[in-house]
């Protein structure tokens, strides 16, 4: 199973569409998961129409209608794999213990909220995976996105996608 994993898009804000690579990834990929920060209703649309699967949840940053249609929390299980979704997870000292308690039934933990990459294991085996942003590079030196697969329960060929600079 192919998986897609982005965070704080902020389209129209920050970019007016994703980035085609993105795209592109999105359209092969079995499961799409987004965590939060869509901003505008338009995008959750079109992503819906284009993944073959979509999992996502809402961020700071997105407004009634979207919290309408989104969880907070989204919880799914892909090929034995137990993930949850969240957009915030606080500052990064402690995360770990964090997450491994507020997540305890989780395999795998997929945030957003920093645009900042992050690849981490948990005391209790939780990993904890933060797609950067793919619009909003911040302080980064990259715009970015996450790609892996699942198989029998395990994450594998988890691949740090950077995106070429906008022009």
């Amino acid at each position: 199973m192919r998986l897609v994993l982005t965070a704080d898009t902020h389209v129209p804000k920050r970019a007016r569409d994703l980035p085609a690579p993105l795209w592109a990834a999105i359209d092969a990929a079995d499961v799409v998961l987004h965590a939060g920060d869509w901003v505008d209703e338009g995008l959750l649309d079109a992503m819906a129409a284009r993944a073959r699967r979509l999992v996502g949840v809402y961020g700071n940053n997105d407004g009634p209608a979207l919290r309408a249609r989104l969880p907070e929390v989204a919880r799914v299980e892909l090929a034995g794999l137990r993930v949850a979704i969240v957009h915030e997870t606080g500052q990064k000292v402690r995360r770990e213990e964090r997450c491994q308690a507020r997540f305890p039934d989780a395999d795998l933990l997929v945030f957003g909220h920093s645009h900042i990459p992050w690849d981490t294991v948990a005391p209790n085996g939780l990993r904890l995976l933060n797609p950067g942003s793919p619009t909003d590079r911040r302080s980064q030196p990259y715009a970015t996105y996450l790609t892996a697969r699942v198989a029998d329960g395990r994450l594998a060929d988890v691949e740090l996608h950077r995106l070429p600079p906008r022009r």
